[in-house]
């Protein structure tokens, strides 16, 4: 053991092992679905106070995070659909962020293919519902 790291008390150890056995896989998800939202924002500079100069913003980061917390979604809305209503919504929010600040192209290495042909009103997005396209 190193001189930075410490035992346990066997207290401490009941207390994390307790803590395991109260905690579901659906907690963890759910706190990482909206860890990904919150630090993709950070990482937009769409979380720095007013009047405070924040981090430099790194696009590549908050892309990640939101194809991340697009991963998650489908996992948990089978239990949470409903309640899973105002996270989609910061989401949407946060991808509109990055189309913005990213002068509405994808990443570098990511463009898009020709679409083919077809009927005004039936592309790829109005046919999934879905409106996130880089990183897919």
């Amino acid at each position: 053991m190193s001189s930075g790291e410490r035992e346990f008390s066997e207290e401490e150890l009941r207390a994390i092992e307790a803590e395991m056995e109260r905690l579901t896989v659906d907690d963890v998800l759910l706190q990482t679905l909206v860890t990904l939202i919150n630090l993709g924002a950070r990482k937009a500079g769409l979380a720095t106070p007013p009047g405070e100069e924040g981090p430099e913003r790194d696009l590549e980061q908050t892309r990640q995070a939101i194809d991340g917390a697009r991963a998650l979604l489908p996992l948990l809305e089978a239990r949470h659909g409903e309640e899973l209503g105002p996270v989609k919504d910061a989401v949407s929010r946060l991808q509109m962020a990055y189309v913005q600040l990213s002068g509405g192209t994808p990443p570098a290495g990511e463009r898009p293919k020709p679409a083919a042909p077809t009927e005004p009103g039936t592309g790829p997005a109005q046919s999934s519902g879905r409106l996130w396209v880089p990183g897919q």
